[in-house]
């Protein structure tokens, strides 16, 4: 609200210097601030709340022995995260921008949405939490929901169903027919890639703030026509007020890194998971940037991708052999390397690495063309 206090002081008063308040990286910097303080200041009363509560996660026993000593460390930790995110984006970002709504709409939504599947497993006990195919109707739903906006609303009318190819200049991909389809997908599969790769203390959230700086570029280019029209990608008017809201998310994923990196103090949970995976599809597709996903979100992908080959190759192999057999010790990626003996830290550090490289190799595929 302070975006519109500050314009209408600007507006009809002109005091000097309030005009810095309608600029975008003056308004990011502020949500992102504002995120990492309130973190600090939301993290520990959550925690202990949750304690109290013994509301605390389980351990699957399937899973590496050395997780065993974490059952009882507080869950949906995501609560944090999404009020960090959006106290910011109330105060700083233009409230009434169809980006910032649809993206917000969407984030709260699948946080529900994780919210509904940590609260039935640890609170009521029940082993599966939600149900699998109650999860995809909800993550299906926002999809659609972001797909027919796009597409039928006006000031997406011109590229609603394009988006931008990496790595070709003046190249653009039409989605045509497909395209709701299409968001449908990308936001299923993007919210489950992050649940997936959320199995390590700090290692989703980190890995996710990584991949929102990029973002915060990209939106930022793409709502400029100087800068747009320099790099030859889709001019999307408007759209760099998502960095304000990425900026928030990158203010409260710190703030959350603080009180979850090794050894955990709490753990995000599929509230905090299917939330941040689900924006960052969203903020994909409203920027036109679906192809690049991928690449930037290359360590959801291959996680992700990792349980996929290892359940397909398990199936196939009991079905001709009458034995399933692996290809990694276990899924996700990250699993195989702590069987394999690497220190839980040093995979957490060592795929913060490739993710940025990966985001540099994304930002750098736009000047290459």
């Amino acid at each position: 609200m302070f975006y519109y206090l500050f314009d209408y002081i600007n507006k009809n008063f002109s005091p000097p210097g309030f005009d810095m308040f309608k600029f975008l990286s003056t308004r990011s910097a502020l949500a992102a601030i504002t995120a990492l303080i309130l973190s600090f200041y939301v993290g520990p009363k959550v925690i202990t709340y949750l304690r109290k509560k013994q509301i605390g996660e389980t351990i699957r026993e399937e899973g590496p022995q050395s997780h065993l000593s974490k059952a009882g460390t507080p869950t949906m930790g995501g609560i944090i995260i999404l009020i960090c995110v959006f106290i910011p984006v109330l105060l700083w970002a233009d409230i009434t921008s169809t980006y910032i709504i649809l993206v917000v709409v969407g984030t709260l939504w699948l946080g529900f949405v994780g919210f509904v599947d940590d609260y039935l497993k640890v609170v009521k006990k029940y082993s599966k939490g939600l149900i699998a195919r109650y999860k995809l109707i909800g993550q299906i739903l926002i999809g659609l929901v972001v797909g027919l906006c796009i597409y039928y609303l006006p000031e997406f009318q011109e590229f609603n169903t394009q988006t931008t190819l990496p790595f070709f200049k003046n190249l653009n991909f039409d989605f045509s027919y497909l395209y709701i389809p299409a968001v449908i997908f990308i936001i299923t599969a993007t919210s489950n890639a992050v649940n997936l790769t959320d199995g390590l203390d700090g290692l989703a959230i980190g890995t996710m703030v990584i991949v929102m700086l990029a973002m915060a570029i990209l939106s930022y280019v793409s709502g400029n026509v100087i800068y747009a029209d320099y790099l030859n990608i889709i001019y999307l008017p408007g759209s760099g007020e998502l960095t304000v809201f990425i900026a928030a998310l990158i203010g409260a994923g710190l703030g959350f890194l603080w009180f979850n990196f090794y050894p955990a103090q709490i753990f995000m949970g599929d509230t905090g998971s299917l939330a941040l995976g689900g924006a960052f599809g969203i903020m994909a597709i409203l920027i036109k940037k679906e192809l690049l996903i991928p690449i930037l979100g290359g360590i959801y992908f291959i996680e992700i991708s990792s349980v996929i080959i290892q359940t397909t190759y398990f199936k196939y192999t009991k079905k001709k052999y009458g034995q399933g057999r692996r290809i990694f010790k276990m899924s996700p990626l990250h699993h195989h390397y702590e069987l394999m003996g690497w220190a839980e830290p040093k995979i957490v550090i060592r795929f913060y690495i490739v993710t940025i490289l990966l985001a540099i190799i994304s930002l750098a595929s736009f000047k290459a063309r």
